[in-house]
């Protein structure tokens, strides 16, 4: 699977994005999906998965409530939704895909396919 971010860019805050991920690959169904994201000197962290089917999603604590995940199979698209965002929200994002589908997997180590990564800055 190859993945393809887009959609970050340069928000004020309590501004809203929406960043989409293309997955090129026959199994993008059968894939849990996740986003991640690293804001500079900081280890990348787990924002939001969902899981193969579409049914399940978890997020962060920190984005719980401002940030929605979802996935359209037919189009082989994953799309993270950005409302009220903050400063500390200023990262690249990364879009990932486990091949065994679940929405448990909030580790980057679970995860066997990465996306390049869209810079998303929020200024106050």
């Amino acid at each position: 699977v190859q993945l393809q971010a887009s959609g970050g860019g340069l928000v004020q805050a309590g501004g809203s994005l929406r960043l989409s991920c293309a997955a090129s690959g026959r199994t993008f169904s059968t894939y849990g999906m996740a986003w991640f994201r690293q804001a500079p000197g900081k280890e990348r962290e787990f924002v939001a998965v969902i899981s193969w089917s579409g049914t399940r999603t978890y997020y962060a604590d920190s984005v719980k409530g401002r940030f929605t995940i979802s996935r359209d199979n037919a189009k082989d698209t994953v799309h993270l939704q950005m409302n009220s965002l903050k400063p500390e929200d200023t990262a690249v994002y990364y879009c990932a895909a486990d091949r065994y589908g679940r929405s448990s997997a909030r580790a980057a180590g679970d995860y066997e396919y990465w996306g390049q990564g869209t810079q998303v800055t929020v200024s106050s």
